[in-house]
């Protein structure tokens, strides 16, 4: 593995993970500049926090959910993001009609199968999605993941247990190899794979990001934004797990000592809409796979 530290400059030794480091903070930049529009059909939880999450980052979200539109909201914006966490029969019929408009007019679609392997509904809808669509880029927790690769981790509601990094790979790259995609299974350390067999790890971020309602969903929000300005949806999907993680730390420095999630949540949000390129470089944590090193 090479790394690169969070605190300190990319490792002169690691000259491909300066690059992937370079990349993430010129996509940055892109959105910035481009202020892609997110159709995200998300859960009902989390919805405010998504809309002022994309706005805060530089993206502008559009929620739209109605079969009657749902099409055609999906080939207007630019990426469609697909997330399962207040799921009915009714809103997986219409994510699967958004899903396949956004195909057709060639938008890159994002799935967050959340709580797939807790009930039936979540399972027939998360395989259906999957298989149907075949998304730029699957985000889930390990949990998720695992049992959509057709494996199995512990798992409680729409929560997971951490995992060795080396099982989640392994299922990330089975269920990359199967969608043809990218897959981001997040935890302490995220993990990217993708159908080829790029695989990397992005560590950093701050235990808080699990304290209150709706980092992990944003984060499929964030991907989105950032696969449609991008031509690779492995960088994307990294630039993405980087900006997230590397916001988490600054607003950790923002935050001090001390476990206030509300608090923390608010310069979350802030530091979403102030983190820069120079931040990724400096803050980033990545290892990458004996393959891209």
């Amino acid at each position: 593995m090479e790394e690169t530290r969070a605190g300190g400059s990319p490792s002169p030794a690691s000259p491909e993970a300066h690059t992937l480091l370079a990349a993430a903070a010129n996509l940055l930049a892109a959105v910035r500049a481009r202020r892609p529009l997110v159709h995200a059909m998300t859960n009902d939880v989390v919805k405010g926090r998504t809309a002022d999450g994309l706005l805060a980052l530089g993206a502008s979200p559009i929620m739209a959910e109605a079969p009657e539109e749902v099409e055609e909201v999906a080939t207007k914006a630019d990426a469609l993001l697909l997330n399962l966490g207040t799921l009915s029969s009714e809103l997986g019929a219409s994510m699967l009609r958004a899903g396949r408009a956004a195909r057709a007019a060639q938008r890159p679609v994002v799935l967050d199968p959340v709580g797939a392997g807790f009930t039936e509904l979540r399972n027939r809808t998360a395989a259906e999605l999957v298989r149907e669509l075949r998304p730029d880029v699957v985000r889930g927790n390990a949990a998720e993941i695992a049992f959509l690769a057709g494996l199995s981790l512990p798992q409680k509601g729409v929560d997971a247990g951490e995992a060795p990094r080396e099982v989640v790979a392994q299922a990330a790259l089975t269920l990359a190899r199967e969608t043809g995609g990218v897959v981001l299974a997040t935890g302490a350390w995220d993990v990217l794979a993708d159908a080829v067999g790029r695989t990397a790890y992005v560590g950093g971020g701050d235990v808080l990001l699990t304290r209150f309602t709706g980092s992990g969903c944003l984060l499929g929000a964030v991907v989105a934004a950032f696969a449609a300005v991008g031509e690779d949806a492995f960088v994307a999907a990294f630039a993405a797990a980087l900006t997230t993680k590397v916001a988490g730390e600054l607003a950790r420095i923002r935050l001090g000592a001390g476990e206030r999630p509300a608090t923390f949540a608010t310069y979350f949000l802030d530091a979403l809409a102030e983190v820069e390129g120079a931040d990724l470089l400096r803050f980033g944590k990545v290892e990458l796979s004996a393959r891209e090193a």
